[in-house]
């Protein structure tokens, strides 16, 4: 019975470092097709998406990092290089933030439009709909594990759809509306999702919580 348990937890700790894995993966190539994209289009809000995914994987690392120690039996507690990742990927996002702030205004004023955002829609769908699977197994490893460390990052997993629900409806916006500061809002709502990422990256390396608002006290 014992020996039963302890091989279930094992599969449950793989499957929970595989969804780490994926998480990973799936946003450096969400962040090339975005940045790309972004670029080539003049399109802020999916150059913007990009930029996140790429502080993402950053997080995702040290998650995969922190997985991999939790399945192996050590102490949830973070060592210094999920603590030193964490850093990077708090101060990244403010800095990402700050861009998109500056980037958006400076297309308010001047009234830059996109030269198409049909990118930015298949982005955010392809994003949701990966999102969304992601947190459902998330969510339900964390659950079976009891685990707060992989229901937070499930919580992060959702803050991720989010963005991409943002960037789904600022793009579709401008190619139903053809309203060019519909990218600059969205490129705004993106750093304003940024910024509450970055607070809660810098709090968990402060050992101030393990949430992105999953909150679960002090590790």
């Amino acid at each position: 019975m014992f020996c039963n348990k302890m091989l279930k937890l094992k599969e449950l700790y793989r499957t929970a470092s595989i969804l780490a894995l994926i998480t990973i993966f799936y946003n450096i190539v969400e962040g090339v097709v975005s940045v790309w994209f972004g670029a080539a289009d003049e399109t802020i809000s999916l150059f913007g998406f990009g930029l996140d995914s790429f502080v993402e994987v950053i997080s995702g690392i040290g998650i995969w990092h922190m997985v991999r120690r939790l399945g192996l039996g050590e102490l949830a507690d973070r060592d210094p290089f999920e603590r030193r990742a964490l850093r990077i990927t708090g101060s990244a996002f403010y800095l990402l933030a700050v861009g998109l702030v500056a980037t958006a205004l400076i297309s308010f004023f001047q009234g830059h439009r996109p030269e198409t955002t049909r990118w930015g829609i298949i982005v955010g769908v392809i994003s949701i709909v990966t999102m969304q699977a992601l947190v459902y197994y998330k969510v339900k490893v964390g659950t079976a594990l009891n685990s707060p460390a992989i229901l937070a990052d499930a919580a992060c997993t959702r803050t991720c759809l989010r963005l991409s629900v943002v960037l789904l409806a600022a793009s579709s916006g401008y190619a139903l509306t053809g309203i060019g500061s519909l990218d600059a809002v969205g490129s705004l709502f993106i750093a304003a999702l940024s910024i509450r990422e970055g607070r809660e990256a810098l709090q968990k390396a402060n050992g101030l919580g393990c949430s992105c608002s999953g909150k679960c006290g002090t590790t």
